[in-house]
């Protein structure tokens, strides 16, 4: 008897485990938790992240943030930007948006233009303009100062009145984008030349770093075309070039001295006068 007995239990204790199991499954099921997580999974293999746990919290923080404008507010409140809800969720879709740009890269080119097309689809509503929103943030989350990036975004600006096609949009976000490694890489070139101790610069010798950068810039015009070939351009500057830009102005050129400053805005007025404008 007590054989037997010792042998239902068990049996009991399997069955209730196999059905919490098959409950447990289909709970995750219905609340779609394994596409959740693939999807996230999918972004962090195309952001290549160094920080797996970060990037998924802020993924699902993301998440959440677009849930909660979804149910909180009313419609007159989502479309009217003259109110406060208006304008409250006019920033939240753009952080998210801003989210989706940062994750990728663009030199990581199907993860890039995969966020991109998420932040156009997220800004794409009739209460917003998409192209001009983002991108004063990538240029100043890029490093660029605010009156080195105003004349791009001038040159980028698309009316509110104007629809703003996906191609359009992923231009200026692109151009910006690389517009902020450009400006870094002419940094640091100042830096090159710069003797700290010194203060700034000679004047001949920017003008004649200018003038290498020129070159490198006009000699990429007749490859590939797009905004990625200058960027490629000013990288390749080699030691020799400058060097012999830097023997060049030792001999003549004007006088006076060049900041940093100034050697910026030069240095991205090369860049900005390259720059299509796609309508």
């Amino acid at each position: 008897m007590e054989k037997r007995r010792s042998a239902v239990i068990p049996s009991a204790m399997a069955e209730s485990k196999a059905a919490k199991g098959d409950s447990d499954r289909e709970f995750l099921a219905q609340a779609g938790v394994g596409e959740l997580l693939r999807g996230a999974i999918l972004k962090m293999v195309e952001a290549r992240s160094d920080d797996p746990i970060g990037f998924l919290a802020d993924h699902f923080c993301n998440l959440a943030s677009g849930s909660d404008a979804g149910t909180g507010g009313s419609e007159g409140d989502e479309m009217s930007n003259g109110t406060v809800g208006g304008r409250a969720h006019e920033q939240q879709r753009l952080n998210r948006a801003l989210w989706h740009l940062r994750l990728a890269h663009h030199s990581h080119r199907l993860a890039f233009s995969n966020n991109v097309r998420a932040a156009y689809d997220l800004l794409n509503e009739p209460s917003s303009s998409p192209q001009q929103q983002p991108s004063p943030c990538l240029c100043s989350e890029g490093g660029v100062p605010a009156s080195t990036s105003a004349p791009l975004l001038r040159r980028l600006h698309c009316q509110d009145h104007e629809a703003v096609p996906y191609e359009v949009f992923r231009h200026g976000v692109l151009t910006c984008a690389v517009f902020s490694d450009y400006i870094r890489q002419a940094q640091r070139l100042y830096a090159e030349v710069c003797c700290p101790d010194e203060g700034p610069v000679s004047r001949a010798l920017c003008m004649a770093v200018i003038e290498t950068l020129r070159d490198a810039l006009e000699t990429s015009q007749g490859n590939e075309a797009g905004t990625l070939r200058y960027l490629e351009a000013s990288a390749k500057l080699s030691p020799d070039r400058l060097a012999q830009a830097m023997a060049k102005a030792q001999t003549r050129g004007p006088g006076g001295n060049m900041d940093a400053k100034e050697f910026e805005n030069a240095a991205a007025e090369l860049f900005i006068a390259r720059v299509k404008v796609l309508s």
